[in-house]
């Protein structure tokens, strides 16, 4: 079920609370969609760095191959946040006068810790990835931080595109009522230096460097956000264990997600007890039907699909492989 939705759409995000094996099913999905001949960029935004652990390598930033037609790379927030702050900051003094420099380093070094800075951040992060991957790649599959993190950033294109559109609608007016008052002899140039970079910037000049700053980060969430709310296109999938806990998380993503106009496509219940295995775990198989009894109640018409419960870890090429053949087999 889950490689044959993967198989129809272009990119796959996959949730769900920390340790129901994310990771583990997003890396299988990949694998098993690169061997079906696509190809694959497999991106953690999770600042655990599982990616890299389960496949055995070091990953980073940038795109990197682990098998054929399949790259991956890793998210580290820390440094997506430092990178976005050095382009604001370019981009500002370009604008700014040198004197003011220290007035924008002091402004970023407030900035770095603000609310909500790491997920614009990586929010930014993954539209450009999207961007960029869906020319370069048939499938971007999505490994995300756990539930509530990734609710978050589910909500933030929309938010994000608006708040982009409010500031160049007052950057337009701002650019309009600058122009009416140099006509009216209002401005000497002064208000420019000061706020344009230097002598040699026109309000001219800096009008069109701050609208076409503003216009990139709108078209960049705007298409983000469309491919969010494009079923054809994306789909989220969330994993859980049959717990109370992990089923209760993933009704309320469920609801996050669909307050932010994203629906689930699948639910994928991880490491399912066996039932011919003896009195406990039976036992523990009967326990956990309780809790999926729950789960359909809540979301009844999401299609599920189960996979059992592995005697050893995920770890590694072959494991992977092994994991791939279990998604196909429907578990």
């Amino acid at each position: 079920m889950l490689l044959t939705l993967a198989a129809s759409r272009r990119v796959l995000f996959v949730g769900g609370k920390g340790g129901v094996g994310k990771t583990t099913v997003a890396s299988a999905v990949a694998w098993a969609q690169a061997a079906a001949g696509r190809r694959v960029l497999l991106v953690s935004t999770d600042p655990a760095h599982n990616l890299g652990h389960l496949w055995q390598r070091r990953l980073g930033p940038d795109p990197q191959p682990v098998v054929a037609r399949l790259d991956a790379l890793e998210i580290d927030p820390g440094a997506t946040v430092e990178a976005h702050l050095a382009e604001v900051g370019a981009a500002l003094r370009k604008l700014m006068p040198p004197h003011l420099a220290g007035e924008v380093d002091r402004h970023l070094a407030l900035s770095r810790d603000a609310p909500g800075m790491h997920e614009a951040a990586l929010l930014e992060r993954i539209a450009q990835l999207v961007q960029d991957g869906l020319t370069d790649y048939d499938l971007l599959v999505f490994d995300t931080a756990p539930s509530g993190h990734t609710a978050r950033l589910m909500a933030l294109p929309e938010m994000m595109a608006a708040w982009t559109e409010g500031l160049l609608h007052r950057q337009q007016r701002s650019e309009r009522f600058g122009t009416a008052l140099r006509n009216l002899g209002g401005d000497d140039g002064i208000g420019a230096r000061a706020l344009g970079g230097g002598e040699a910037r026109t309000p001219g000049d800096r009008d069109q460097a701050i609208r076409a700053v503003l216009q990139r980060r709108r078209h960049l969430f705007a298409h983000l956000r469309d491919v969010l709310a494009d079923p054809t296109t994306t789909a989220f999938v969330i994993v859980l264990a049959a717990e109370r806990l992990p089923v209760l998380e993933t009704i309320e993503l469920q609801a996050s997600l669909a307050r932010a106009g994203i629906d689930v496509a699948a639910l994928v219940v991880n490491r399912r007890s066996p039932a011919d295995a003896g009195a406990f775990l039976a036992g523990r198989r009967a326990q956990e039907q309780v809790h999926l009894d729950t789960l359909h109640d809540a979301l009844p018409t999401i299609p599920r699909q189960e996979l059992p419960l592995l005697a050893g870890d995920v770890v590694g090429n072959a494991a992977i492989a092994a994991f791939a053949d279990l998604l196909a087999r429907g578990g």
